[in-house]
């Protein structure tokens, strides 16, 4: 298991999530995702990311407009967007300036820190099962509606930082169509770290 020291957990700005959905998509595989609960501390490097586009894609929550459920993803940039799924959670961040509703979904993180927590919240479940899909994920980082809206860039409860900058090379990065939508579902905005055993779906789309 690799220990994250407290100086690599410097949450990412704001400005980082001010930008196109596909371009932090892409960028946020690598960086770390942080969780500080009662219970203790998580840490996992995001392997598995999918865009959701404000603009020309149904498969998008904010289609329909700004609803009590989907609020968040309106804005400010760099605030956690958390939906229910057939009685699981599933976490975003949202993206791009106040009121154009992108959002990316964090599919995977593979386990770093408090993977001890993780299994305690998980039950039993096979180490690369652990945080692979979105659900999977929420539950061993403890993640639920309580923090939709939550303010990523404070550095407290729920956080992004920036983790290895080296870690990841461009030719490590794959693209294939989102998981589990039925609208726009061939539209290539699922990124992904080949080869890693954390990432989720179909196995020819981890390669």
């Amino acid at each position: 298991m690799t220990v994250v020291k407290n100086h690599q957990l410097t949450p990412l700005p704001v400005s980082f999530y001010d930008r196109d959905a596909v371009r932090v998509a892409q960028e946020l595989l690598g960086k770390l995702l942080v969780r500080q609960s009662p219970g203790g501390r998580t840490v996992g490097r995001i392997v598995e990311t999918e865009a959701y586009l404000a603009q020309g894609d149904p498969a998008c929550h904010a289609t329909r407009g700004m609803t009590r459920k989907n609020a968040s993803m309106f804005g400010p940039p760099g605030r956690a967007y958390v939906y229910a799924i057939h009685a699981r959670w599933c976490f975003n961040v949202v993206v791009q300036p106040r009121q154009v509703a992108s959002a990316v979904l964090i599919r995977a993180v593979e386990p770093l820190d408090g993977v001890p927590l993780m299994q305690q919240r998980r039950g039993p479940a096979k180490p690369a099962d652990l945080t692979r899909g979105p659900a999977r994920l929420c539950e061993a980082f403890d993640i639920d509606r309580r923090l939709d809206g939550w303010q990523l860039g404070a550095g407290r409860r729920l956080w992004i930082a920036e983790g290895h900058p080296t870690w990841l090379s461009p030719n490590h990065i794959g693209c294939s169509p989102r998981i589990g939508v039925t609208s726009a579902a061939e539209r290539h905005l699922r990124f992904y770290v080949r080869g890693n055993p954390h990432v989720s779906g179909p196995k020819r789309w981890r390669l």
